[in-house]
């Protein structure tokens, strides 16, 4: 089976994407103080990731590195980029990744840890995720624990996602989300929806008590 080359993004639109993404996020508290890392695909072989320990509603060109999917980080790249890099060798569709540590993000997911995912459904939003055509879906968001060993943590993501290619996003419990798109405009809609689902799946849970 021919399998289309994946299209080369110009280092220039990569960062100026990722600058305006950690804008956008920073302005709604989802990466507060130097938290969370955003990349951008720039072929087959490479692409751009966040630098570690900036706050990323200031980036400027210089906090943005260039990485090989298959060779360690760069130096000065976020621990997790590894997570990142996964994520671009399994899905040949993924453009964009972002990573985010919102409130509701980081608590519901300790809530939730023991039930190890998180589906949502029966709201409207889900349209806004992935090819999700219908609120009558049912959207898987896997919750891993979270691990230091970044590595390890990497491999069981992919091991999860060969079985489940349908999947958009994950959580790591009191930590964040990490969701991907086919462009960096998707990946920054799947945030931008799963905190509002999220936000809604919390609320359910008061109401309910």
């Amino acid at each position: 089976m021919r399998v289309n080359p994946v299209p080369a993004t110009p280092l220039s639109d990569a960062v100026r994407e990722i600058v305006e993404v950690g804008r956008f996020l920073s302005v709604r508290n989802f990466v507060p103080a130097t938290s969370g890392n955003f990349s951008r695909r720039l072929d087959a072989r490479t692409a751009a990731v966040t630098r570690s320990g900036v706050d990323k509603g200031e980036l400027v060109e210089a906090d943005v590195l260039v990485a090989d999917l298959h060779a360690p980080p760069p130096e000065g790249a976020s621990a997790e980029t590894p997570l990142h890099l996964q994520l671009y060798r399994d899905r040949p569709d993924a453009h964009a990744v972002l990573h985010t540590h919102s409130v509701v993000s980081a608590l519901l997911s300790n809530l939730r840890l023991a039930e190890g995912e998180l589906v949502l459904q029966g709201f409207e939003l889900l349209k806004a995720l992935g090819d999700t055509r219908t609120h009558e879906a049912a959207v898987s968001i896997p919750i891993f624990p979270n691990d230091q060993d970044i590595p390890r943590l990497a491999s069981k993501v992919t091991a999860l996602l060969e079985q489940r290619p349908e999947l958009v996003a994950y959580l790591i419990a009191g930590h964040g989300l990490y969701t991907w798109g086919r462009s960096m405009a998707e990946a920054r809609r799947h945030v931008v929806a799963l905190e509002h689902l999220l936000t809604y799946e919390l609320e359910k849970m008061k109401v309910l008590r």
